[in-house]
């Protein structure tokens, strides 16, 4: 049995879901394949949201264990009920692929499940009881990543885990081990420190969130400390035994001290890769650096074939992933698309967030620009102290000559939503004076980025002046 098709897309990812509404939106016949039997890839299944869900629980878990008596709130018999824990983050998870099933449908877009290759440009085939063709037009290739793996650290399933296997454990580990000290090692170290587990990231670099603003990981690691959370940085892990009730890891430091840890469980999260490179090899896809090669219309070096998301460069996010799919659709409309991956956003879900923008002082540093900052903390924002979240602070970098914005950093409540406006005003190739000009309501947290940018001039209100 054939169908044929304009757009088959092979991944039903945040990337992937995205083309194909964005395709049917443009009156082209849309299908797309996905190997899982629900819809919305690693984000929605096992990795953005059902993360996301359990930081939120564990973040009110520990609200209620150490904070609420500071506002005068006392509770009693406090315990934790992690299977209804987890039994809410699976429904989240359901409501939300389901919802992806929906706007599918809605649209006009065949969904087929199945494991999908591509034996030829312009023909998919799909795995299923009967193996089925699917003729293309134009096949866009959004399969997406897995965790990458450490040989030294082999992966079981049980006791040594990736994030997948982190977010269904079906007790708190007693001591927990987190090789990595990215966004996804500090998000899951986060959430079993909450609940009560001895945490300790061991991290390869010199610091964690290896290329992130340095002020900023400084401030989230004493966050982590706070926490109880040991974190080890440039330590190398160079073993793992699982044989006795423990699994012990064992790891040397910058100075050659070699040292061992114990613990119930052992996450690993190194990173990830991009998902079924090996399967296109016969394709001659271009290859560089591990990811698919494109040229600005997102189409590989074989006529037809696109690609996006985590294949192909620019960070693994699923936000980044979702413009891409609107990009490469409207090129393959014939619409000048264009992507500005120097404004892409980052997010650290910890407690406080860390959200990210545009470039670091290191990177203007390094590149030689000459650069203003401005800063402004939120332990002077009357919202965050009336919530009683004065962390962090709000960072704003601008060329010294012109006044654009080039980076901004947050660290504090709700970042991951505050970076928007920052990344609106660098769309548009604003400046801190922009930033100064807006008008915030008061009290909120937005002030500190007002605030942030009218210090950048000299000009901040509400900081104690150097004198």
């Amino acid at each position: 049995m054939t169908d044929s098709f304009d757009n088959v897309i092979i991944g039903a990812g945040p990337g992937g879901y995205v083309a194909a509404i964005r395709s049917a939106q443009l009156g082209f016949s849309t299908a797309i394949v996905e190997k899982r039997d629900t819809l919305g890839g690693t984000c929605l299944n096992i990795g953005c949201i059902p993360s996301k869900a359990l930081l939120d629980s564990s973040e009110h878990y520990f609200r209620v264990a150490h904070e609420l008596r500071d506002h005068g709130i006392h509770t009693e018999g406090l315990s934790l009920d992690l299977a209804a824990m987890m039994s809410r983050k699976q429904a989240v998870v359901a409501k939300l692929t389901v919802g992806v099933s929906t706007l599918l449908d809605q649209n006009g877009v065949a969904v087929f499940h199945g494991s999908a290759s591509v034996p030829e440009a312009g023909r998919v085939r799909i795995e299923q009881k009967e193996p089925l063709d699917l003729k293309a037009r134009n096949i866009v290739l959004a399969m997406g990543s897995v965790p990458s793996e450490l040989p030294v650290v082999p992966v079981d399933g049980s006791r040594v885990v990736t994030s997948t296997e982190a977010l269904e454990f079906q007790s708190v580990p007693k001591r927990l081990i987190v090789v990595g000290g990215g966004a996804i090692g500090l998000e899951m170290a986060s959430v079993w420190a909450r609940l009560g587990s001895e945490v300790t990231i061991v991290e390869l670099m010199d610091t964690i969130l290896p290329g992130w603003d340095v002020q900023s990981t400084r401030t989230i690691l004493r966050s982590l400390k706070k926490l109880g959370i040991d974190v080890r940085t440039a330590t190398q892990v160079t073993g793992c035994d699982t044989k006795s009730r423990t699994s012990t890891i064992e790891t040397v430091d910058a100075d050659g001290h070699v040292e061992k840890f114990a613990a119930e469980r052992v996450i690993v999260a190194v990173g990830r890769k991009p998902y079924g490179l090996e399967d296109l090899k016969h394709l001659a896809i271009k290859i560089e650096d591990g990811r698919i090669n494109v040229d600005g219309r997102f189409e590989t070096n074989v006529r037809g074939i696109f690609a996006i998301g985590d294949l192909i460069a620019g960070p693994m996010l699923a936000h980044k992933a979702e413009e891409d799919g609107i990009a490469c659709i409207e090129a393959i409309a014939g619409k000048p698309v264009h992507v500005d991956y120097g404004i892409v956003p980052s997010v650290v879900y910890t407690w406080p967030e860390v959200a990210s923008v545009g470039s670091t002082e290191e990177e203007l540093a390094e590149r030689g620009i000459d650069y203003a900052k401005g800063s402004f903390p939120f332990a002077a924002n009357g919202r965050a102290l009336a919530a009683g979240e004065a962390d962090g602070f709000v960072k704003v970098l601008s060329d010294s000559g012109s006044d654009r914005i080039l980076g901004a950093h947050i660290v504090g409540p709700n970042a991951s939503a505050l970076i928007s406006e920052l990344v609106a005003v660098m769309a548009f190739g604003g400046s801190s004076e922009d930033l100064g000009r807006l008008v915030h309501a008061h009290p909120t947290l937005p002030e500190a980025i007002r605030e942030a940018g009218l210090s950048v001039l000299g000009r901040a209100i509400h900081a104690t002046p150097k004198l």
